[in-house]
């Protein structure tokens, strides 16, 4: 039954109060427990530390969001939980699907059990890589060691100038400025700690001098100028001095060239610039203890030397060196501003980090940031990916020509749709029939000049090429093989709905404007020339899907160069060892999981700038993505929609095999690389 209206006012107003209702309704319809609880508002100012279970709960859980809607699995959904819960003294346990988690966290001493879901799922790779920096910076706010990245400086200063426009420029400034000073520091350290060997070693042998004097005065042999001394042991306090000078020096020499960081060589060298610290410096460098361990045996030292100074015969030229190198490279290293007052009190952040209002501040920097490209260069972006997939796929340039058409206008129209939070469905229906027709409408235009263009029927199969669900079908199958059949199974139908409602539109518009298409027709390359331009399109193709995948430039850039290596080698394999394209995808995938993790660890060990430390999974997905069969799955869907079951079939089972062998070759890669992969703990 109908709501009939009298005049155009009433109708308005009836408008009104549903709007209001909805947005009455609305304001309860939330996807997390809100900030504002009562529970959660009373800690909201205090240290992390210190806080009630309900307010750590309100931060491990909506990392865990951000990091579910950001479309990575659920593996690293509840790994990353664990890395923020761990510092916090809580323990999490959470089952994560597609668009919801339900995470269990206790302290040892309450439980609280909170459920959160997604409106929507997506793709957002810059925020899988921030969070991992988030993390690491809660860590050591909490007074533990950064997990994901080797220097703490690079998180410190993203996510602290998050807020910045230029916040990446400002982070590797920032990097730069400490590999600098730790030059600088090793310099001043070497120095210093080569005057403190010589001065020791002067005064040394002024002790043993002076010793010799004394015996043969005792002995009644005169001076030591006026007959040859004779060989005489000197006392046993004179070569004991000594030789704890010389281990002093020896042990801060070491300290400096093999300690892991910065402030752990200084914590050694503070300690070993006395006799009395020396034995505790060299426990630190065997048992590798932190920083902050080395720190408090620093301060027993000098807390024993103020008690007992008359035991610790110093040498006031080469310790005072070591002493002023020590204290110039934590001021240089720390991530607290220096301060000339000694006696002041800590600050309160130094008990319990930061304050819980602190973290989730940083998070709504992270969750309200903007995408990095405009709708225009995405559709740019699409339009250069999807040009390059035509190619790889055996396309020519009217091929290319009219999938860079049309897949740009149906991505720019995707992202107008998607800003406007349209459902997903309907906007990948509309941007799949939009860029068929713009694909196919390009290609009769130039058909106008040059009638060749006509006979390329199959280039709008390129152009819809972009909708793809790479990231939920490789995660998917990164989740099934961890044993995570509910988020797998999830992730997979919902990659295949994707690509259902994607090959139903190319479908329709192929029925609308009678196509028939048969396959692109052969370039007639030389090989070498052919392995060049596969590499060249592979790589722009890898980028545009990484900008897509809204990957900073850099990110994409090194996802290029992976995915331009691994797809040359697949396809090369394909033509001329004739290696079936199922093993050939296998290869590929193990590949770019191999590079990916070489490129990871390279970085963790100082062979790469600190700050190219990417996650893996924002590498190896997008430089796979361009391995997967679309258009397999589109002939599968053709013949499927002209009641040709038999070639359907075919080649459904063809882009299943492809398909399958993708997360395969990604696990395999990450099974021998990772223990946490490799044993089921």
């Amino acid at each position: 039954m109908g709501v009939k209206f009298k005049s155009r006012s009433s109708k308005d107003s009836y408008r009104g109060r549903a709007a209001a209702e909805v947005r009455r309704v609305s304001k309860y319809h939330t996807h997390s427990i809100p900030l504002d609880m009562e529970d959660i508002e009373r800690d909201y100012d205090k240290p992390i530390v210190e806080a009630c279970i309900a307010a750590k709960t309100s931060l491990i859980v909506r990392v865990g969001m951000l990091e579910l809607g950001a479309g990575t699995g659920s593996f690293r959904v509840r790994e990353m939980m664990h890395r923020i819960a761990y510092p916090m003294g809580v323990h999490v346990r959470a089952d994560v699907n597609l668009t919801d988690i339900e995470a269990t966290c206790t302290d040892g001493v309450s439980r609280i059990t909170e459920v959160v879901d997604l409106p929507t799922t997506g793709v957002n790779t810059e925020r899988i890589w921030l969070l991992e920096h988030f993390a690491d910076w809660l860590s050591v706010k909490c007074g533990q060691a950064g997990t994901y990245h080797a220097m703490s400086v690079v998180s410190r200063e993203l996510v602290d100038n998050l807020d910045e426009p230029n916040v990446y420029a400002a982070a590797r400034k920032a990097v730069k400025e400490v590999l600098a000073q730790d030059q600088d520091a090793a310099k001043v350290f070497k120095d210093a700690v080569a005057t403190a060997v010589h001065n020791e070693d002067e005064i040394s042998q002024n002790r043993i001098d002076a010793a010799a004097i004394d015996t043969r005065t005792a002995a009644g042999l005169g001076t030591v100028g006026s007959t040859p001394r004779p060989e005489a042991t000197p006392t046993a306090a004179a070569l004991e001095d000594s030789e704890d000078s010389k281990a002093a020096s020896v042990s801060a020499a070491y300290a400096i060239e093999n300690s892991d960081s910065s402030a752990a060589g200084c914590a050694a060298i503070g300690s070993s610039a006395t006799s009395q610290g020396r034995d505790s410096a060299s426990e630190q460098l065997g048992s590798g203890r932190p920083a902050s361990a080395q720190g408090q045996a620093h301060e027993k030292a000098k807390s024993s030397e103020g008690a007992a100074p008359s035991e610790q015969p110093v040498s006031s030229d080469g310790s005072a060196l070591v002493r002023e190198a020590t204290d110039s490279a934590k001021a240089a290293f720390s991530d607290e501003p220096a301060s000339s007052d000694k006696s002041a009190s800590p600050k309160p952040q130094a008990r319990g980090g930061i304050t819980v209002r602190q973290a989730h501040e940083r998070l709504d920097l992270i969750e309200r940031r903007k995408p990095l490209y405009s709708p225009l260069f995405s559709g740019f972006a699409s339009a250069v990916a999807c040009a390059a997939f035509v190619f790889l796929l055996g396309g020519g340039p009217y091929d290319m020509a009219g999938a860079f058409v049309g897949a740009g206008i149906g991505q720019w129209v995707r992202r107008q749709m998607l800003g406007r939070r349209i459902n997903q469905f309907f906007a990948t229906g509309v941007a799949v029939i939009i860029a068929a027709l713009a694909c196919v409408g390009t290609l009769r235009l130039v058909g106008i000049f040059d009638p060749v263009a006509l006979k390329h029927d199959t280039a709008y199969i390129g152009a819809i090429l972009f909708v793809i669900p790479g990231f939920p079908l490789v995660t998917g199958g990164l989740d099934i093989a961890k044993l995570d059949f509910p988020s797998g199974v999830q992730r997979i139908t919902y990659a295949f709905s994707i690509i259902l409602v994607a090959t139903l539109g190319g479908w329709a518009v192929a029925r609308m404007v009678m196509l028939n298409p048969q396959g692109f027709e052969p370039m007639n390359l030389s090989p070498l020339l052919m392995a060049g331009l596969r590499m060249i399109a592979a790589f722009c193709g890898v980028w545009g899907f990484s900008v897509l995948f809204n990957s900073p430039q850099r990110m994409a850039l090194v996802a290029a160069v992976i995915g331009a290596l691994t797809d040359t080698m697949r396809l090369e394999m394909q033509d001329l060892l004739h290696v079936p394209p199922e093993m050939a995808a296998f290869l590929g995938a193990f590949l770019a999981g191999m590079l990916a993790t070489v490129w990871r660890s390279s970085v963790r060990h100082g062979l790469l700038p600190p700050h190219l430390g990417y996650p893996r999974i924002s590498l190896t997905v997008p430089s796979i993505v361009i391995m997967v069969p679309g258009l397999y799955m589109y002939r599968a869907m053709f013949y499927l929609g002209q009641f040709n079951t038999l070639n359907a079939l075919d080649w459904a089972f063809r882009a299943f095999m492809v398909i399958i062998c993708l997360p395969i070759g990604l696990v395999t890669a990450r099974v021998l690389t990772d223990r946490s992969w490799r044993y089921d703990v």
